[in-house]
């Protein structure tokens, strides 16, 4: 099944739920009737990120706050020290029942829906839908049957590695956009955070080590065996620091007062699930990771299971469990749960956290997740957050890519090539364009084809009415 996408152009001057600006927000939208993992992931890997069937991409160099993709390399995570303080403080309260809050100033604000504010929401409601779902898909199957049977092709041996999809698992939560009639509590008042584009400090116990060792190499004589280290490397698996699954997998006691469980289901979204022979167990698609304390359930995560990367899309809690920092714990299961799938699809190593927004200080906490990358607006490289702060803190907009002569390699090159469903066929836009010959939907369709790219624009299906 090809995606099928409706572009809704350019929407400028609504509300901005970063910095409160009433009309400083700009994007490009499309309404997703059906999308396939590698598409989204091809789409994410531009900018774009979805919200329920809406998939939009900040306008960077126009938006009030420019929203830059951003993914955590999990393979390489190691939890910093605030991450460590959430992982104890759910562990004492697994173990002990202790909610003690501690100093949350010192904890990263909370991730809970910030990047699908109310303004986008406001413009989603707002979207003319003008297709009928059903129609479109049945429509569509046909034409591309035809299409199928005009070219003469036989099947070949690689179709069997297409996607599978199974039959849709009922949901316990309905669908994967936020319900409305769901209050969500602001998350805690950000303290101080630290510079992040310094490095680290280091301890002073580490640097009374290194001055002695620098004074002994200087008392021995020149061409002396060089005394041996001070210091070798720690081999006892107990002075080792913890790892993050050490934290998330610690055992309980048996008597422990509480117990938290997860559980996954398939649930509703554009994105068409299905699963590969290499993939991972649980397929691709859209998935409520949902958290169960003592029977009763805490906390939603809904997450997309893409080729290369786990997107976490938003998460939902029980405003009574925030002493928990769930939007916090949540984000390193979920860093956990990549490196697991991982470990059956190799390809399958990015977590991507929705966008770094560095204009809006309350947002920054997503930096924390080392190491990271940042996407170029302008090239779709990536590139390490920490080469990326020193421009951000000059200009809220930036090239992050310091190249001067690179270029967006997946550009649109040839937009003829770009497929249109109209009128229940599928048909190239050069040919298409000949027989409308209109100027205005001319500019609206090359403009959704530089924003998609060309290997995008080639697979997905742009509707046309």
């Amino acid at each position: 099944m090809a995606s099928l996408l409706e572009y809704k152009g350019l929407r400028a001057g609504y509300p901005c739920g970063y910095c409160g600006s009433a009309a400083g927000k700009a994007s490009c939208g499309m309404w997703a009737h059906s999308l396939t993992v590698q598409d989204y992931q091809d789409l994410i890997d531009r900018g774009w990120r979805r919200s329920g069937k809406y998939v939009y991409k900040p306008v960077m160099n126009q938006t009030c706050c420019p929203q830059y993709t951003i993914r955590c390399q999990p393979l390489e995570f190691q939890p910093s020290k605030s991450h460590k303080k959430v992982l104890k403080k759910m562990l004492r309260f697994l173990a002990k029942g202790d909610i003690s809050k501690g100093n949350s100033k010192d904890e990263p604000m909370e991730p809970i829906t910030e990047d699908a504010v109310a303004g986008d929401f406001a413009l989603i409601n707002k979207l003319d839908i003008q297709c009928d779902l059903k129609a479109l898909t049945d429509d569509l199957q046909a034409s591309l049957q035809n299409e199928e049977k005009r070219k003469g092709r036989s099947c070949k041996k690689e179709d069997s590695k297409e996607l599978i999809h199974p039959q849709d698992i009922e949901e316990k939560l309905g669908s994967g956009e936020p319900s409305h009639s769901v209050k969500l509590p602001a998350g805690p008042k950000p303290g101080k955070g630290a510079d992040l584009s310094k490095p680290p400090c280091r301890k002073a116990k580490e640097i009374r080590k290194e001055r002695k060792r620098l004074k002994l190499m200087q008392q021995n004589p020149a061409g002396a065996p060089e005394p041996p280290s001070l210091f070798p490397p720690k081999t006892n698996k107990a002075n080792q620091p913890k790892s993050l699954e050490d934290f998330i997998f610690e055992s309980l006691p048996a008597d422990a007062p509480h117990k938290l469980e997860f559980t996954r289901f398939l649930c509703n979204s554009p994105l068409e699930a299905g699963s590969l022979p290499d993939g991972p167990d649980c397929g691709y698609g859209s998935f409520h990771q949902q958290y169960w304390l003592d029977g009763k359930i805490i906390a939603v995560g809904v997450i997309d299971i893409l080729p290369y990367c786990v997107s976490s899309v938003y998460l939902y809690y029980d405003p009574d469990y925030s002493f928990l920092s769930l939007g916090v714990y949540s984000a390193l299961r979920e860093i956990a749960f990549t490196r697991q799938l991982h470990q059956k699809s190799a390809p399958l190593s990015y977590y991507y956290m929705g966008f770094y927004i560095h204009s809006c200080p309350k947002m920054r906490y997503k930096g924390g997740y080392r190491p990271s990358d940042l996407l170029c607006p302008e090239t779709y490289v990536w590139v390490p957050i920490e080469q990326c702060l020193p421009s951000l803190e000059n200009s809220k907009y930036c090239r992050l890519n310091q190249d001067p002569e690179a270029v967006d390699e997946g550009r649109s090159k040839e937009p003829d090539r770009l497929r249109v469903f109209h009128k229940k066929a599928v048909l190239p836009y050069g040919v298409y364009k000949k027989q409308r010959k209109d100027a205005g939907e001319e500019a609206t369709v090359l403009q959704y084809a530089s924003l998609v790219g060309q290997q995008c624009s080639e697979r997905m299906l742009l509707f046309r009415n």
